[in-house]
């Protein structure tokens, strides 16, 4: 590599925390992969910030040898870390840690309409303003001299001491951020905490390059660049930019991991307000500053719900065959899983989860039970696409891309729309590149789904029938 330059993707995410090196031209060199165990301290859930810091130093000591030009950081959003002149002054709360009910109550008074953030009234802290509302009367000194970070960017911090904001962070279901207006909240203007942030800039600016004493530690240069960096979702959208078939066209990227997260590329202008409330829709902000119409739903979790005591995913691809035979009799059967397995999350966040027409015996297999949650997770996916208007494309892209039954079954739902996988991986780091190298294009060719064979509107007739009968009263 030498004399071609490389490039750092710093991708922490909530289950897993990852670093990438590529080379400029947009080519995988190696990656690592760290667990992001539950972090608690004094009872409370915490982000490991301390713990997912020092393994990203010892990353960075293994590639020494390599021409570093660039580092990118990308993370989860909700989630913003408090630093004082000598670092991090409190460990940056989880988003899933349940906020006590007086507090949220006083906080939800405070809130902006939906149709002016774009940001639902969602559970526990994943409203970062409700995490900064509770971290105020906590740690009150703290909090009245911090400078305020989103989670990405405290990476960029991390790395070289300059601190700064960003819209896709700060626009990521944050009651923080006005879209329409490109601007903070009335709440966050308010309640003094527009002040607080570190200055808004771009994804792709440069923050600076790396701490002197970090470059001597790693080995790196000291002259790498640190960019801004950007929300985990925002960045598979750049990738999927990338493809000829999606750039500037009408299209949904359905990014799949622990959350599903669709995001829609509409090509006709939208209302914030058009968006249902209570059902998981919301407005992020892309890269370039839009609002983009989203839904989400926690599918990842909801399918390790079912399956955990299974010692195989259901995107291994030596299983699909036999999971795939598992359909016929299940689609027979009408055996189907009710929502929901993330209370207070996704499109049916009262619903009770329950088994309808399940076996007694599931076969002496676990394939037919992960068949099914596959077919869950398309019907959930597919009412939450229709909330946002998705249409005409669609790509999946993530972890779960992979496996067959899910994203066969999501295209049979939806014949007018072309469904797509990319065959490549690593899509949130290689739209992290695409903020260097806009016209970088994506390896591969995209793979247009076959919908998979047999009645699946009947099924999903049936399954919508049994949730509207639901006590909860949910409608599909």
């Amino acid at each position: 590599m030498a004399g071609t330059g490389a490039y750092i993707v710093v991708d922490i995410g909530k289950t897993l925390s990852k670093v990438s090196l590529w080379c400029r031209y947009g080519t995988l060199v190696c990656r690592q992969v760290r667990p992001n165990p539950t972090h608690e301290i004094d009872g409370i859930r915490r982000l490991d910030a301390e713990g997912i810091g020092e393994w990203l130093r010892a990353t960075l000591r293994e590639w020494a040898d390599h021409p570093v030009e660039a580092i990118i950081p990308v993370a989860h959003g909700a989630a913003f870390a408090a630093i004082g002149e000598d670092g991090l002054l409190f460990a940056p709360l989880d988003y899933e840690q349940p906020i006590p009910g007086d507090v949220m109550a006083a906080y939800r008074a405070e809130r902006d309409a939906l149709a002016v953030t774009g940001s639902p009234a969602l559970p526990d802290g994943l409203n970062m303003g409700a995490q900064i509302w509770w971290m105020a009367q906590r740690h009150p000194e703290a909090m009245a001299r911090a400078t305020l970070v989103p989670w990405a960017q405290y990476w960029a911090w991390l790395l070289t001491g300059q601190a700064v904001s960003e819209v896709t962070s700060l626009g990521c279901h944050s009651d923080l951020w006005a879209p329409g207006e490109a601007r903070f909240s009335p709440m966050a203007e308010r309640l003094g905490w527009a002040e607080r942030f570190a200055p808004v800039v771009g994804a792709g600016e440069v923050v600076g390059t790396l701490r002197p004493e970090l470059a001597a530690e790693t080995g790196l240069p000291a002259s790498a660049q640190v960019l801004a960096g950007l929300h985990d979702s925002n960045a598979a959208l750049l990738a999927a930019r990338g493809f000829a078939q999606i750039a500037r066209q009408e299209a949904t990227i359905l990014s799949t991991g622990t959350w599903f997260i669709a995001m829609r590329l509409a090509a006709e202008p939208f209302a914030i307000a058009s968006l249902p409330e209570g059902r998981d829709t919301l407005v992020n902000v892309d890269a370039y500053g839009a609002p983009v119409p989203s839904a989400r739903f926690m599918g990842g979790r909801e399918i390790e719900t079912v399956i955990q005591l299974d010692t195989r995913r259901i995107d291994i691809k030596p299983d699909q065959p036999r999971l795939m035979a598992e359909v016929p009799a299940l689609l027979r059967r009408r055996t189907m899983m009710m929502p929901t397995l993330a209370p207070g999350f996704g499109p049916y966040p009262d619903g009770e989860a329950r088994w309808v027409n399940a076996p007694v015996e599931w076969q002496g297999t676990w394939y037919a039970r992960r068949a099914a949650i596959c077919l869950y997770a398309a019907l959930v996916a597919d009412t939450a696409l229709d909330l946002i208007g998705s249409k005409d494309r669609l790509l999946i892209e993530g972890r779960f891309s992979e496996a067959e039954v899910f994203v066969r079954a999501l295209a049979a739902l939806r014949p007018d729309t072309r469904v797509f996988l990319a065959n490549a991986h690593n899509d949130v780091s290689f739209g992290a590149l695409r903020l260097i190298d806009p016209s970088l294009e994506a390896g591969g060719e995209l793979i247009c789904v076959e919908p998979l064979e047999g009645d699946l509107f009947g099924y999903r007739d049936a399954w919508r029938e049994a949730v509207a009968k639901a006590p909860a009263g949910l409608t599909a």
